[in-house]
């Protein structure tokens, strides 16, 4: 098919409708718009159009009751569907009713020209019908900020796949509830859901919980023990904290994912098995390869389809969302029902958010149950997030939470750095005096740990003898201090 077609437009908003008419002509497209659902199917069952963009939302027909006729009459017409609502439910909704995108109001027109062209470019083959049971009500992801448009575009492509996903972010961003997300609105909803968490487990039990024991293959093993691996038969496996296994572990583990079937600790036969995985952590894999602590052949296994949760920090917009979805949780569990100003509003968007939405989460619950007033003031937010104490804007500003890695470290850096210059962007070179700023304090932190001996230093970092000392001559390092 041609990379040029004619492109049917359905939306309700004539300023929309101008602006991808005047684009998709521009590109050599042509282009029939209109406002209403009923041309549009009109047009579809014509055969005219080579592609469908329209909104969800027309004044005769939501695009998602009409999408199952579309697909009947011509399944291989792709149609990219937009919206307004920004939801999870949404981003769902439209790959189950086999739109071949999804985006979000207000969109990018770039994009959407990109996709565009991509969609009339490859050869388009029907999606196999197949739709879960609506639920309108269930809400397992909240948030309309454009960090989470695109976690859900992305979960929207892989619900009706069995590729492994890798979750990554800091501690209380809902790895696991993605993780349940890609089990309930996917093709293996029907077959169990079973968690592990690495980090809990005992590390000379690791073994026996993913892969179960015979009886007497150890000490204590009184019975047949069935493994993680043998209850999610059929359906997902969340493998939380995957940083934390330990290596003998990993190598069973990349053994089964490479052959797809495994032995019970002290068996010896062979158990095929289906199921889909998926690991989530809040370290950084790729250094923890570099230290020898984790298998870079299982971590390219793992991270098929990698995925990044956002800190709460980047998404702040979102905070009235999670904060009015928490209420709701709290008055079904018996909790009376309560609003927060929006000064105090505000003053949780500004807040740093170092347990991220697990830590919102606990602060809302709080809220219900210890104030007995229905409107939350500034006054009480003030209080709770500071513990007691008046909090230093400034300082919360600049906090960073335990336990980051070092790209997360630098991302919590360059947001602060890009946020000092306002509406303006840093001066040019910003690329070079970055490494430069992180390349001496390396350095000097090798020098220091060696007590200033360049040779062990050298091969502590990877580097060559002279490259190492040429580093030390142009970055000005010349005191070392003793590490002892």
């Amino acid at each position: 098919m041609s990379a040029h077609g004619q492109i049917l437009v359905a939306d309700d908003d004539a300023a929309i409708r101008t602006v991808l008419n005047q684009a998709l002509s521009r590109v050599g497209h042509e282009v029939r718009v209109t406002s209403n659902a009923a041309t549009l199917w009109r047009w579809v069952a014509a055969g005219e159009g080579d592609l469908v963009i329209t909104d969800v939302v027309m004044p005769d027909e939501n695009a998602f009751d009409m999408l199952p006729r579309i697909r009947k009459a011509r399944p291989e017409l792709p149609v990219v569907v937009m919206s307004a609502q920004n939801t999870f439910m949404t981003a769902i909704r439209a790959s189950e009713a086999g739109a071949y995108e999804y985006l979000p109001k207000p969109f990018d027109l770039t994009e959407l020209l990109g996709i565009v062209q991509r969609a009339l470019a490859e050869p388009r083959k029907p999606k196999a019908d197949h739709r879960p049971e609506d639920q309108p009500d269930a809400m397992p992801l909240v948030g309309r900020s454009a960090a989470m448009q695109d976690i859900y575009r992305m979960l929207a492509r892989m619900m009706q796949t069995d590729l492994t996903v890798m979750i990554s972010g800091e501690s209380g961003t809902g790895k696991e509830l993605v993780a349940r997300a890609l089990h309930e609105y996917g093709r293996r909803r029907n077959g169990p859901f079973v968690a592990i968490n690495m980090a809990a487990i005992p590390r000379d039990l690791i073994e026996s919980e993913l892969f179960g024991h015979e009886k007497g293959a150890f000490t204590g093993a009184q019975n047949r023990s069935t493994g993680r691996f043998e209850q999610a038969e059929g359906g997902t496996l969340f493998l939380d904290e995957i940083g934390d296994m330990p290596m003998e572990a990993q190598t069973r583990l990349l053994r089964v994912l490479q052959q797809g079937e495994y032995t019970t600790v002290g068996g010896r036969t062979p158990i095929r098995t289906d199921v889909r995985i998926v690991a989530a952590t809040n370290k950084d894999l790729r250094a923890l390869i570099n230290q020898g602590l984790f298998r870079e052949d299982l971590f390219y296994r793992l991270n098929v389809v990698p995925l990044r949760l956002p800190s709460l920090r980047e998404r702040s917009e979102d905070i009235p969302d999670l904060v009015r979805h928490f209420f709701k949780q709290g008055e079904k569990e018996g909790l009376q029902a309560k609003r927060i100003v929006p000064g105090g509003i505000e003053l949780m968007k500004r807040y740093p958010w170092p347990g991220n939405v697990r830590e919102l989460e606990n602060l809302v619950r709080r809220l219900a149950a210890l104030y007995a007033q229905d409107e939350i003031s500034a006054d009480i937010i003030e209080a709770e997030l500071s513990n007691g104490e008046k909090p230093d804007p400034a300082a919360a500003a600049t906090l960073i939470p335990e336990n980051l890695s070092i790209g997360q470290a630098m991302e919590h850096y360059l947001q602060r750095h890009f946020a000092s210059y306002g509406p303006s962007l840093p001066p040019p070179g910003l690329y070079q005096r970055i490494i430069a700023e992180v390349e001496r304090p390396l350095v000097l932190a090798a020098m220091t740990a060696t007590r200033g001996n360049q040779i062990k230093a050298a091969e502590l970092l990877g580097l060559n003898r002279n490259t190492l000392r040429k580093k030390i001559r142009d970055l000005g390092i010349s005191v070392y201090k003793s590490a002892g």
